[in-house]
């Protein structure tokens, strides 16, 4: 993507919303504007009408945690305009017990996207019709994107065949913890892949290798 039309675009968002937009930023090839929570319904309209941006597209809605910080969350929304080829990035922060408002209204597909958000990390929407969680089991506990959500104790529901009905039962790993030791395979590795036993060995300062 072009930078400078980036650039141009980010200046344009500015001066049009200059109350609604913190600061914009460009990275990764993608456009990124900050705002708050209670001007995000005015941002995304403006981002989806304004004849110089069409962002008609609502890709995505997700979130990231930062626990340390007071306003925990990041929450982000995704947006692409056919219409100029170009994606743009809105981000606001967003405190753990508060709302940000949902964009169902402007986007109908933002339904199932904020109910995931809120159920991977608890980030409630004010207006959403049926805010409920959408991955997650009947009565499951927490919240398992949280960075302080705990791997073990939660109980899992399934059907059982034999019993034929559904049952809460203890999470079970089906396999065991893997140690990665983050050897390149093309270095340093104790390991012969297949094939290699066909190859001469070579002598280094280090020893043999194959």
């Amino acid at each position: 993507m072009d930078i400078t039309a980036l650039r141009e675009l980010g200046e344009q968002i500015e001066s049009a919303l200059p109350q609604a937009v913190s600061a914009t930023a460009i990275a990764h090839g993608e456009l990124t504007v900050h705002t708050d929570a209670a001007h995000l319904p005015a941002l995304l309209a403006f981002l989806r009408n304004d004849p110089n941006c069409r962002f008609s597209q609502l890709i995505d809605i997700t979130a990231a945690d930062y626990p340390g910080r007071a306003a925990r969350f990041d929450l982000v929304y995704h947006l692409l305009s056919v219409h100029q080829n170009q994606r743009v990035r809105v981000k606001l922060p967003i405190a753990e017990n508060a709302a940000a408002p949902s964009m169902i209204a402007l986007f109908p597909c933002a339904n199932w996207y904020e109910r995931e958000v809120y159920d991977m990390f608890g980030i409630a929407f004010t207006g959403h019709p049926d805010l409920r969680r959408l991955l997650t089991d009947y009565g499951f506990e927490g919240h398992p994107l949280r960075k302080d959500f705990p791997l073990t104790g939660f109980v899992q529901v399934r059907y059982d065949d034999e019993r034929k009905r559904v049952v809460n039962e203890p999470v079970q790993l089906t396999q065991e913890f893997r140690s990665f030791d983050f050897v390149s395979p093309w270095e340093g590795g104790e390991y012969v892949l297949p094939g290699d036993e066909k190859a001469t060995p070579i002598v280094t300062s280090t020893g043999v290798k194959p």
